[in-house]
């Protein structure tokens, strides 16, 4: 006689699949967070450069600095999709002494 050979997964197969993945999803899933906090600073900090940068292209256009940052981010020649927001959504701050938006923590 022959022996029947059942197919499929024992269950001990199937625990020890549950087990991998469950140690591939402990390692992976504090890294996507951390990777998104990244992102968003990343996204932050090149908001203030773009900022910044349309600051020297305003002094450059009129001939004098905006007397608030609500000036220039309000304009739709500087800003036609509107004013870049922080990701994290800290207000950027506007220095008048050095006519800079200061980088702020994350």
């Amino acid at each position: 006689m022959r022996c029947k050979r059942q197919l499929g997964f024992t269950l001990v197969e199937l625990m020890v699949v549950v087990l991998i993945l469950g140690a591939l999803a402990f390692v992976a899933i504090p890294r996507i967070s951390t990777s998104t906090q990244t992102a968003k600073a990343n996204a932050c900090s090149a908001n203030i450069d773009l900022i910044n940068s349309q600051l020297e292209l305003y002094y450059a256009t009129v001939g004098s600095w905006p007397d608030a940052l609500a000036d220039l981010t309000g304009s739709e020649d500087y800003f036609p999709d509107g004013a870049p927001t922080c990701p994290l959504g800290t207000a950027y701050a506007w220095d008048a002494d050095s006519h800079r938006v200061v980088a702020h923590s994350h």
